[in-house]
């Protein structure tokens, strides 16, 4: 892959090379070349991105703010966020506009919050202002059962079902165990209303073996979470330890296997659980070892970038890289390009732009919104 100034197009397609990252670099991928634009930088480790009706972008940032970009200009943080636990991996995390946003301008994001017992996954829905200053109305809608103490694995990623009901991704919170507690929103995707109710097709509504809200359980720490268009199914990536990140496509009341079944090894090297299969447990439809951080998932559907119709995009932290995970007519996995690795830094999360641009967010102190774009060609 190759990565230059615009201003260096024509010898793009000539040379091989690299150089620092620039607010608009052409890149050279085993497909279409791309046009990869900072839309904005000064950004306190962003998390999520939405695009609003008229073309400007939500952000959320870790330590407690939500801003609008618009024009290249950065708004003043977003009033009535809630506080939220900003430390190690938690904070003001993903944001989701309600299918009606352009008329009831409603709007979801989770967040790690604080109580006496620690700190745990919550998500809210809210209405933002007309003149875009504040949030009104603001509502938990899910809380997870048990907070604890330790700041990592909150999951926090929102996907909108066809029908305006939530799917919501919880992490483990670094217990392993509470992956299997079918009593414990812990390592779990949570199916909700809007308003928080259990929707009537849960597969554990009653509340007998499991919480009414629980929709799949065997999760470590699901970041990406998201339907394909085409077809309405719905797929995760999730961290593994050291190896064992994984994409599933999720069923109803399924247990996904983690950490009782794992492609991973404990950061120390021991091995986990009981190996790689059980009976009873679902397989990935594919791993990842080593491990590369996933931080969020989608699929491409979209005008831009035909080639890449149905394929997987997901952002990495570890590498600091989007990985473009290619499928067959079957849909099975059957090879992966890693895009723009170190070039940009952490790549927190990524989505598909109405007009089918990608825009991207970097994980990092001075954190930035990026747009992927297709390269015009040259006319010399």
């Amino acid at each position: 892959m190759t990565r230059i100034s615009a201003l260096h197009f024509v010898a793009a397609l000539v040379l091989f090379g690299a150089t620092s990252a620039n607010a608009a670099d052409i890149v050279n991928t085993q497909g279409p070349t791309v046009r990869v634009e900072k839309l904005v930088d000064g950004l306190e480790h962003p998390w999520a991105v939405e695009v609003l009706p008229d073309g400007a972008y939500l952000v959320t940032e870790r330590p407690g703010r939500m801003r609008i970009i618009r024009d290249g200009k950065l708004s003043e943080p977003i009033g009535n966020v809630p506080k939220v636990s900003a430390r190690g991996q938690g904070g003001l995390m993903d944001v989701a506009l309600a299918p009606d946003f352009a008329t009831s301008r409603k709007l979801y994001f989770t967040a790690a919050i604080a109580n006496r017992q620690g700190s745990g996954t919550e998500a809210f829905s809210a209405t933002l202002s007309a003149d875009e200053k504040t949030l009104e109305a603001v509502t938990p809608i899910f809380t997870m059962k048990r907070f604890t103490l330790g700041n990592i694995q909150y999951g926090a990623r929102i996907a909108i079902a066809p029908d305006g009901t939530l799917f919501i991704s919880v992490g483990d919170r670094g217990d392993r165990d509470r992956s299997q507690d079918w009593q414990d929103d812990a390592g779990s995707i949570v199916h909700i209303n809007a308003d928080g109710s259990t929707p009537a097709d849960n597969p554990f509504k009653d509340g007998g073996k499991a919480l009414p809200e629980i929709w799949s359980k065997g999760h470590r720490n699901p970041q990406g979470i998201t339907f394909d268009a085409r077809d309405g199914k719905l797929y995760t990536v999730e961290h593994g330890a050291r190896g064992g990140d994984e994409i599933n496509q999720l069923g109803a009341g399924k247990n996904y296997g983690w950490p009782i079944i794992t492609y991973g090894r404990d950061y120390s090297g021991a091995e986990i659980g009981e190996g790689t299969a059980k009976e009873g447990l679902e397989q990935p439809l594919h791993y990842w070892d080593p491990s590369i951080a996933p931080g969020a998932l989608a699929v491409y559907r979209g005008a831009m970038f035909p080639e890449w119709d149905g394929d997987f995009l997901v952002a990495a932290l570890k590498f600091q890289l989007l990985s473009r995970m290619q499928r067959d007519e079957s849909g099975a996995f059957v090879a992966e390009e890693r895009l723009f690795k170190g070039d940009y830094g952490r790549i927190r999360d990524v989505i598909v732009a109405p007009d089918g641009a990608l825009l991207m967010v970097t994980d990092e102190d001075d954190g930035a919104l990026i747009r992927v774009s297709r390269a015009q060609a040259s006319n010399g």
